[in-house]
């Protein structure tokens, strides 16, 4: 039986002295958001100076400290990831009055010319319009022109890969990133530039040192991952907070390294690895449930699919999706060493198929 191991350590994203040079495939994470006040006195404890510029209201220099510290991740990121290696960075800009200005802090802008000047290809970006609700969107002077500004209701997924693109020599390799693809419905809608769907709550229950975290919803690693690594990879979040990109990897048959400073969300997120597996499986089955509705879409007007996956014994769109696999949970077990070791069930006894055959 298969299993992929998941590691969660305390540690500071700016030294990952203890993870080799070129050993992760893919880093997908979301750092502190720089002049977000929520995150204003994390930056201030690693850097005094920050506060300081913060006190005597100058917020460009606050906001160049905080990313010179973000940097230090950035250049750790660059050294661990395997040449061809994809960095997924999740930020939002900022909007903040300071000294009685109002402005714009363009994190996405900064993150990009430090990732840059470390060597990294910045490819499109996507867009994650997150939903709101809110019944009043627009801020200022209202229906009067012209003071008002638009709200920001998006933030930005920075893709970039460190060196050129990644090669499969091996029969091994060829045969892990076969067994990775993903559903040509699935990479229609997913290498858009735009992507919809909600955030996550961000209150926590933990009672642990934030109140607040920067969690992404899951499919949003889950997304990243399938895209960019394949099945047996290691993917590292250095700003784990509450692990939603491990159970993305644990979902994704990917081994997983995770980083936080807060150890009140590195314990939490142990207990709910550990009951994650209904979780996991339910969002598999919503991915071959989605498959069904394509397939079902497709037959009306008689166009069909003209391949069959093998594994899971269901019509597909083209021949790279032949040997696709979806990997469904078994069981989460906990190492001694901490370590967190998902099983995968073989897909012959998975007990649901497309053409409805057991």
């Amino acid at each position: 039986m298969r299993e992929s191991r998941h590691r969660v350590l305390r540690g500071d994203a700016a030294d990952l002295s203890f993870l080799a040079d070129k050993s992760v495939a893919c880093v997908v994470t979301s750092p502190p958001y720089p002049m977000i006040e929520m995150w204003d006195s994390l930056f201030c404890l690693r850097d005094p100076e920050i506060g300081a510029a913060l006190e005597a209201g100058d917020g460009l220099r606050a906001f160049t400290l905080m990313h010179e510290d973000l940097d230090r991740a950035w250049e750790q990121v660059h050294r661990v990831l395997i040449d061809g290696g994809w960095a997924c960075i999740n930020i939002g800009d900022a909007t903040r009055t300071i000294e009685g200005c109002f402005r714009l802090f363009p994190n996405h802008a900064r993150i990009l010319s430090a990732c840059a000047s470390l060597g990294f290809d910045a490819l499109p970006a996507v867009l994650w319009r997150k939903q709101t609700n809110a019944p009043n969107k627009f801020m200022g002077s209202g229906m009067l022109p012209a003071g008002a500004y638009v709200t920001l209701e998006h933030e930005y997924i920075l893709i970039m890969r460190k060196g050129t693109k990644r090669t499969f020599a091996s029969p091994q390799e060829k045969k892990a990133r076969r067994e990775s693809a993903f559903f040509w419905e699935e990479r229609n809608r997913w290498f858009s530039d735009v992507w919809d769907f909600k955030g996550a709550r961000q209150d926590l229950a933990n009672g642990g040192s934030r109140e607040r975290s920067a969690a992404f919803p899951f499919e949003l690693p889950y997304r990243l991952i399938n895209m960019y690594s394949v099945r047996g990879d290691t993917v590292l979040d250095p700003f784990v907070g509450t692990g939603r990109t491990i159970l993305a990897a644990m979902a994704s048959g990917r081994d997983s390294i995770g980083v936080d400073i807060d150890d009140a969300l590195l314990r939490d997120f142990a207990t709910e690895a550990r009951g994650a597996v209904p979780f996991l499986n339910a969002f598999l089955e919503e991915r071959t449930s989605a498959h069904d509705r394509f397939v079902e879409e497709r037959s009306k007007d008689k166009r069909g699919l003209p391949h069959w996956n093998r594994p899971h014994g269901f019509p597909v769109m083209t021949a790279q999706e032949t040997d696709l696999r979806l990997e469904y949970v078994e069981a989460v077990r906990t190492s001694d060493d901490g370590s967190i070791y998902v099983s995968y069930r073989d897909p012959s006894i998975t007990l649901r198929n497309s053409s409805g055959l057991s």
